[in-house]
């Protein structure tokens, strides 16, 4: 009779710790508010050519756009459909260049 509760203990103790054990993958992003939008960074990657250049997808205000490459060194973003448009104020860009060059 001991046995078995033994045997079912360890059984449940296993199957708790595995429960546990298993990470689920999280949606991390960095989010800022800048002069009232909120800015939100999906994913980002550096280029390991132009360490300056960074491809991101990012959101503003919950809507997210498509991806987009942003150049730190010249101010200026490449934009899906190809055209290049210099940082606004309140441009994804800025928070890019600003948050990920105190990072590396």
């Amino acid at each position: 009779m001991q046995i078995k509760y033994l045997s079912a203990c360890i059984i449940f103790g296993l199957v708790f710790i595995l429960f546990f054990s298993i990470i689920f993958p999280v949606q991390a992003s960095v989010c800022r508010n800048l002069q009232g939008h909120q800015i939100c960074i999906i994913s980002i990657k550096r280029s390991a050519k132009n360490y300056w250049e960074y491809r991101a997808i990012v959101s503003v205000d919950g809507v997210k756009r498509p991806l987009e490459v942003y150049n730190c060194r010249e101010q200026n973003k490449l934009e899906a459909d190809g055209k290049i448009v210099p940082f606004d104020n309140i441009d994804a860009g800025r928070l890019i260049c600003r948050y990920f060059q105190n990072q590396s």
